[in-house]
């Protein structure tokens, strides 16, 4: 039941245009997907995927290996163009120009870190062609929240991958992007690095980013999911958002399992 917005006895709305407007914004979608198609031959990958999300939200996509999630992630950070459909970040059409392109944060399986640099300097890197005006505080702002400061002038090829990985999801984050596309982010991470990832997402999405994240994890992904999709053959076979009480990961399972046996036969 809403409250009614208007002011006692005037019959005028309680609020000025302006306080409307910037409601208005608030719930204005960030990332939206329509009728999202990639084909690769006569095989679609992504086949008609719709989706939408705001500012705070999250989704947890699942499904096994092969039923496009990959596909999807990269035409929703703009570096596969669609067959067919549209992605659209802040109100502009993905790819779009270098400024929509720098609202978004990707972590992948790659790290896509230069090896001969310390930690430190490839974030500073990053925070450096992404645009940032406080590279050195940003910079030891995601160090201290992936907990590398003891690391930090370390060379890169010198980490472990589990280092590694947490070094490269620092680097997508250094410039607070609109946007954050996680694939697998939590393989190789120990117990410390996962926590700090998760920590770190959630203050994401405290500060307002729209997170996709792709995980096999269902206890990762439930527990910052607001929204989740388990993927099929290139489509959302099911769909569902957390309520109050977020997403009972048991019933999950069994819903997941049920649905990818079907899949398969």
């Amino acid at each position: 039941m809403l409250a009614d917005d208007r002011s006692p006895g005037t019959g005028h709305p309680r609020h000025s245009a302006h306080e409307a407007s910037v409601r208005a914004a608030v719930r204005a979608p960030l990332l939206e997907a329509t009728a999202l198609v990639r084909r690769f031959g006569g095989r679609a990958a992504v086949d008609e995927v719709r989706l939408t999300l705001r500012s705070g939200e999250c989704l947890a996509l699942f499904g096994p290996n092969g039923a496009g999630k990959t596909t999807l992630l990269r035409m929703l950070g703009g570096l596969l163009k669609p067959s067919s459909g549209t992605v659209s970040l802040d109100g502009h059409t993905l790819p779009g120009e270098g400024a929509t392109r720098r609202l978004i944060g990707l972590i992948s399986h790659h790290t896509m870190l230069y090896g001969a640099l310390t930690a430190r300097e490839n974030i500073r890197f990053a925070a450096e062609c992404q645009g940032v005006l406080d590279v050195e505080g940003e910079t030891t702002r995601v160090l201290s929240h992936l907990r590398l400061p003891d690391r930090a002038d370390t060379l890169v090829r010198a980490l472990s991958r589990g280092l590694q990985q947490r070094v490269s999801i620092a680097r997508a984050l250094v410039h607070r992007p609109r946007l954050v596309l996680l694939d697998e982010p939590y393989t190789g991470l120990d117990e410390v690095g996962a926590s700090a990832l998760t920590q770190a997402l959630r203050d994401a999405l405290h500060d307002g980013a729209a997170v996709v994240l792709i995980t096999h994890h269902l206890h990762e992904g439930l527990a910052l999911a607001t929204h989740t999709a388990i993927m099929l053959n290139g489509r959302f076979a099911h769909t569902e958002q957390a309520g109050a009480n977020g997403i009972d990961v048991t019933a999950y399972q069994r819903q997941y399992r049920s649905l990818v046996s079907e899949g398969a036969e």
